[in-house]
């Protein structure tokens, strides 16, 4: 017999903070998707960008990328034009319609973070971020 106990490891505990998260991202912004929202949050931020760095920006593999990236360009909320150092390639950027989506629900976003961490005091939240920081 081990000492193993699922509940105190780091994957499952993980998890299961991710599922708490998902469940108030999809209860209080359901205009999009967790995924969504990471790649228009990172196009506001870098103003513009090719789909394969967004993807590593935002810590997703080429096939997820591409499938956030189409679904948003298909709402609108995103705009691709060719990159003059590369025809091969696209810049991606967000749309007139994508910034005011972003402007609209960005404080939502940031009160289903605080919500996740709502257990925690103030300075167990910034040390628990700098916690999860060290270790990706």
């Amino acid at each position: 017999m081990t000492d193993y106990k699922l509940d105190d490891q780091i994957g499952f505990v993980l998890r299961r903070v991710n599922q708490r998260h998902l469940a108030i991202f999809s209860q209080l912004l359901p205009e999009l998707t967790p995924t969504q929202f990471a790649a228009l949050a990172k196009l506001i931020e870098v103003v513009e960008v090719s789909q394969n760095e967004l993807g590593r920006l935002i810590a997703m593999d080429a096939a997820t990328i591409k499938g956030v990236v189409d679904r948003l360009a298909r709402r609108g909320l995103l705009e691709a034009r060719r990159n003059p150092n590369d025809s091969r390639r696209k810049l991606l950027r967000a749309s007139s319609e994508g910034k005011v989506l972003y402007e609209n629900v960005v404080a939502t976003a940031l009160r289903i973070s605080e919500k996740t961490m709502d257990p925690l005091s103030t300075g167990e939240k910034v040390q628990f971020l700098g916690l999860l920081k060290r270790l990706w």
